[in-house]
């Protein structure tokens, strides 16, 4: 069986389209021809390559892979035969078509993960855009001359999950010094969500001390005893000792102090 037989069979072989005689006679001959077992490894490899499954190339990438292939072809038709050996390298030319695949391919999926942090990074931009609008457009409202307009500025605090120093120090200010009591009302159930909060923890304590409210001053002495916040004793004990102090104020105080000294 001579040499260029074989690689003719190549691919019938790895197809499985050989017939048994010429199968057995195949690997007999592939057995003994370390050339013949090089090229139908290289052969067994290109199969493998084709059959992965691959990522569908932009028309870009297509392109690029077209100029591969033409310039390939080209070059096919520049091959000078050497005399007497007889050249039969198909195999290393479809590698190489194969490698360009390949590379391409990386090259694709290379900018498919660019692309999506770009996405990404233009996501939490906007973001961070949107979230500095709202923050203007709350401060604003809650330093409104309406009432109502500073109410629905605190209600604002819905659209943030985590809001930050400033958010929590103009809540805490309305609480503390703002003339309306539904304004104050509507400013503590905003930060009685954020009692891990030590800015939020002394504005309850500050505004126990000084709120004339007794609805407010209720609110607030239930959210202390509920976190457990032991500072609060003293200003309670004040309340107790004051004579304007609502005497169901006073009851209260007197039912919740035992559980934070």
């Amino acid at each position: 069986m001579e040499k260029k037989h074989v690689f003719d069979q190549i691919p019938d072989y790895l197809d499985g389209r050989l017939d048994s005689s010429e199968k057995t006679k195949f690997e007999q001959h592939v057995a003994q021809c370390a050339e013949c077992q090089k090229e139908l490894e290289e052969m067994k490899t290109f199969f493998n390559v084709l059959e992965e499954d691959v990522p569908v190339p932009t028309d870009r990438i297509k392109a690029k892979f077209d100029s591969v292939l033409e310039e390939e072809k080209m070059n096919q038709g520049k091959v000078v035969h050497m005399e007497s050996k007889p050249s039969f390298n198909w195999t290393g030319n479809v590698l190489k078509i194969a490698a360009s695949i390949a590379l391409l391919v990386a090259a694709f999926q290379m900018g498919s993960v660019f692309q999506q942090r770009k996405v990404n990074q233009n996501i939490a931009q906007l973001q961070d855009e949107t979230n500095q609008m709202k923050q203007t457009a709350m401060l604003s409202l809650m330093e409104n001359q309406s009432a109502s307009k500073r109410i629905q500025g605190v209600n604002y605090i819905e659209e943030f999950e985590q809001p930050d120093e400033a958010i929590i120090q103009a809540l805490a200010n309305r609480l503390l010094y703002d003339e309306n009591d539904n304004v104050r009302m509507t400013a503590f159930e905003a930060l009685v969500k954020f009692t891990s909060s030590e800015t939020v923890k002394n504005t309850f304590i500050e505004a126990l001390e000084q709120e004339q409210n007794p609805s407010i001053q209720v609110a607030i002495i239930q959210a202390l005893v509920q976190i457990q916040e032991k500072k609060a004793a003293e200003p309670m004990k004040k309340l107790l000792e004051k004579e304007d102090t609502q005497p169901f104020i006073k009851d209260q105080i007197r039912a919740v102090l035992p559980s934070i000294t």
